[in-house]
Order: structure tokens, then C-alpha cells, then sequence
């Protein structure tokens, strides 16, 4: 399932892994180091300090490179110190600051060192959680005026995003520039601003496109195909990640990026109900993810993998994927969720269904493909008990089919009457008495189609007896 590759090559890092470096001893470094899981803000007074110092006039250029080295992973300390503390204004004014730094030090590593302060606010689960915050608020106090998903509040990590952009097209580093652009979208498509991720993402292709940077091309058309999927356009998301791997065929693909390819297809196949395909690509996935020992996203891969078992009904193979040496090396809360819906689908309990769907909440229900999936494995099960209760009757009272599932009446009489509307059920019902009559099942009268049988088949005797009669007469 993955994408062919060119020749191997060297071990791709990270920005973060390029950047970071040994360093000599550095006395306010090594102390803001020691101390900031302790006492953040006297850390952060630290960092400052550090940035704030001057090469010593007249010292080697030896010491120079050395308190420069010291300055870059104080900036990047500084930065996820920020992040993780959830304080937007002084890491916004962060990438201000350092922008003397930036002009002392090569472009190659002011590149890395920006994309990964860029990768360090849109990680952020504490600046995302404070958008979201806002967001909520602004929402709940002008409900009528919220027109997207912002709820008019514009994300700080966006902001940060587009200073970073601004600043690269001052300085007219037009490279640097179009990868922060890739991230910005994707951030746009995180807090799903589509409006905003949509034609951001057009214009970038066709830039581009004319500097032939194809892997760049692979990380922007794979966003695409996430924009696309989330607002339940199929054919583009399936267009926009043919377009990705169609590109990343013809270069080398960093691992990571093939495993997120490999995830995307996985997902885009099981929204379509192929879920024997969509385990294939889940599976590469979770390989790729495994073998760069990215623990979240191998989960995430095998909660994947699990749930196209599920869905296909292939309980054996779940228990056995579980019980595996994938399933124990990421054993904890989030496959314990999986076995749990396993066990209750299995038992074909409702009722049990439910409170493992409420108990694993979290793991559950804030995955937009577990928890659409999820639910239709709730209606399926709901249909099949429904329909194994009232076998037995030709007419039935809907509280007592109500009582006997154990749900409320309205919830009964909904699901019923959607029965009855697709054809799934045979019967009405009496809105009266507050019944269910059923139909018996009526045998299909057969006489039409054997009528129209029967006059094909004479046809075509009396075609044939016609040419046999134009012979005759020549």
C-alpha cells in the first residue's frame, strides 16, 4: 500500500532533532534548564538573559559561535516554555524579539529554528485549549452573529503564524515562506476554518508548482485531502491524496509523511464501507508510525485497524490483534476502549454498548471517524434487537417493546418509524392505541414475470419462424 520510493536516503530528523545540538556550559542556561518544570517564570528571566547577551568585544570567534549555539536552544526552550505554560502574548512577542538573533546566525538555521517554533504553537495543546475557551465564550454570549467555527475569535496560533509569514516576505525568504504558509493551512483545518484553509491551499499549490518542490507538494495536497474529507466532499479528498501520492512516488518520502498518506487512504476507504482495503493502509500505517517509535500515532493506527475488524464483524481477529505483541507494547486506556465495544457489540447489548461508549468517553467520542463509525454500530445493533423483539408479534404495544429494550418510548417509536420509512420493517404504526401492527410476510405474486416471460420466449419463436418462412419463399 505505501508509495514506491527513489533510492534510500539518510535518516530524515525533524526540525527540532536539525536544531538541537550539543552546547558548551552556559551557567543561566543550564540553571532556567533545571528549574522550569519548577519555577517557569524565573526560567523564562533566565532564558531572556541568555538572549540578551553580547559577544565580548575583542573575544575568538570560537566563544562568539559557541554563545550563539546557547542563544538558538535558549530560543527554542523559551518557546515550548510558552507553549506548555499557555502564555500566547510573550511567545508571540518571542519571534519578535529573536529576530536580531535571526540576522547573525545562517538562513538555514534560522529556517529550522522558525519551523520549529511555528511546530511548537500548533502543537500546543494548552494554546488550542485556551482558542478553544474563547471560542466558547464568544459563541455562548452572540450565538446569532457566529458565522464559522472561530466564532469570530481568531487563534493566537494563527496570529503567530502569520507574523512568521509577514516577517518571511519582508525579508524575502520566499522557501521558508511557503512551508510556514503549510503549516498555517494546516492549522486552519485543525480549528476548522475551511473557508480560510481552502483558498490558502489553492494559491500555495500554484506557487508551488513553478519551484517544483514536490515534497512540500505531498504535505500540502495531503491537507487538502483533509479539508476536503471534513467537509464530506469524497471525490476531491480522494483527488487531492491520488495527487499527494502521485508525487511522493517520484521522490523520496520521509516515513513519517508515507505513514500519514497511508493513514489518510486507510480513512478515506473506510468512510466508503471498505473496510477489509482500509485495513491494509491502517496497518502500513501503524508500521511506519511503530518503527519511528511515534507512540500516539501508532495508537491511533491500531484503535484503526481494530475498529475495521469490528465493523467487519471479525470479533476473532480484534481479540487476537489485541492480545498480540502489537496489542501489548500499546496496551493502556485507549485499546482497553476498543476491547470493551468489541466485547459489548459481541454480546449485542445495547445497554452495555452505552456505558462503555460513555465510560471511554475521551478515547470514543472526540475521534470524529471512531465516534461516526461508533454510532452507526449503535443503530445496526439497535435495528437487530428491535427486530429480534417484535418477531414474535403481529401487533404490539411500542411502550412494551420499549420496556423490553430498556429505552425511552420516543426513542422507540423514532427508530420504528425510520424502520418502516426504509423498507427494513413491514407494518405501521397506530398513533392511536400507541401500537405497532405488523404485516405478514406476503408471498410475491409471480404471475407478471412469468407472463412476460412466457411472451419473450414466443417472441422470439415467431422471429425465428419468420426467417425460416422467408426462405421458403425465395
Amino acid at each position: 500500500m505505501s508509495s514506491a520510493v527513489a533510492k534510500p536516503a539518510p535518516e530524515q530528523k525533524n526540525d527540532m532533532e536539525d536544531v538541537e545540538e550539543k552546547v558548551v556550559d552556559h551557567a543561566a542556561y543550564d540553571e532556567a534548564v533545571s528549574i522550569e518544570d519548577v519555577n517557569p517564570k524565573r526560567a523564562a528571566e533566565l532564558y531572556h538573559s541568555v538572549l540578551a547577551e553580547q559577544p565580548v568585544a575583542g573575544s575568538d570567534a570560537a566563544a562568539a559561535a559557541n554563545l550563539t549555539k546557547v542563544q538558538e536552544e535558549a530560543v527554542l526552550k523559551l518557546g515550548q516554555l510558552y507553549a506548555r505554560t499557555g502564555q500566547s502574548g510573550p511567545l508571540r512577542q518571542l519571534l519578535v524579539d529573536v529576530r536580531p538573533l535571526f540576522g547573525r546566525i545562517a538562513k538555514s538555521r534560522t529556517a529550522k529554528i522558525v519551523r520549529a517554533l511555528i511546530d511548537t504553537v500548533i502543537s500546543s495543546p494548552e494554546l488550542s485549549a485556551a482558542h478553544a475557551s474563547a471560542v466558547d465564550a464568544a459563541t455562548a454570549s452572540a450565538p446569532h452573529k457566529t458565522k464559522d467555527a472561530s466564532g469570530g475569535v481568531q487563534s493566537v496560533q494563527v496570529q503567530i503564524c502569520q507574523d512568521a509569514i509577514a516577517w518571511c516576505a519582508t525579508e524575502k525568504r520566499t522557501f521558508l515562506k511557503q512551508r510556514l504558509q503549510a503549516r498555517l493551512a494546516s492549522l486552519y483545518v485543525k480549528l476548522k476554518q475551511y473557508t480560510d484553509a481552502l483558498p490558502l491551499i489553492n494559491r500555495l499549490i500554484r506557487d508551488v508548482k513553478k519551484f517544483d518542490d514536490k515534497l512540500l507538494l505531498v504535505e500540502i495536497f495531503l491537507i487538502e485531502s483533509r479539508a476536503h474529507l471534513a467537509l464530506q466532499n469524497h471525490p476531491k479528498a480522494k483527488g487531492a491524496l491520488t495527487a499527494a501520492r502521485s508525487n511522493a512516488n517520484s521522490i523520496y518520502c520521509p516515513p513519517a509523511l508515507q505513514a500519514e498518506i497511508d493513514l489518510q487512504a486507510g480513512i478515506l476507504c473506510s468512510v466508503e464501507g471498505d473496510f477489509k482495503t482500509a485495513f491494509s493502509y491502517f496497518y502500513e500505517s501503524f508500521e511506519g508510525y511503530s518503527t519511528l517509535k511515534d507512540t500516539p500515532s501508532a495508537v491511533r493506527s491500531l484503535k484503526y485497524m481494530l475498529l475495521s475488524k469490528i465493523m467487519g464483524g471479525q470479533y476473532e481477529d480484534v481479540y487476537a490483534a489485541i492480545n498480540g505483541k502489537a496489542g501489548v507494547k500499546y496496551a493502556g486506556v485507549e485499546i482497553a476502549a476498543m476491547r470493551a465495544i468489541t466485547d459489548a457489540y459481541k454480546a449485542r447489548s445495547i445497554q452495555k454498548f452505552k456505558a462503555v461508549y460513555a465510560e471511554y468517553a475521551p478515547q470514543l467520542q472526540h475521534d470524529l471517524l471512531l465516534s461516526t463509525h461508533l454510532q452507526e454500530l449503535q443503530e445496526k445493533l439497535l435495528e437487530a434487537n428491535l427486530l429480534r423483539l417484535i418477531e414474535p408479534y403481529s401487533r404490539v404495544q411500542i411502550s412494551h417493546v420499549a420496556d423490553l429494550i430498556k429505552l425511552d418510548t420516543p426513542a422507540v417509536e423514532g427508530k420504528l418509524s425510520e424502520m418502516i420509512l426504509d423498507g427494513k420493517l413491514a407494518g405501521i404504526l397506530d398513533q392511536g392505541t400507541g401500537d405497532l401492527i405488523l404485516f405478514a410476510d406476503a408471498q410475491a405474486d409471480q404471475s407478471y414475470a412469468r407472463a412476460d416471460g412466457t411472451i419473450k420466449e414466443l417472441n422470439s419463436v415467431v422471429d425465428r419462424l419468420y426467417v425460416r418462412a422467408k426462405h421458403l419463399t425465395k
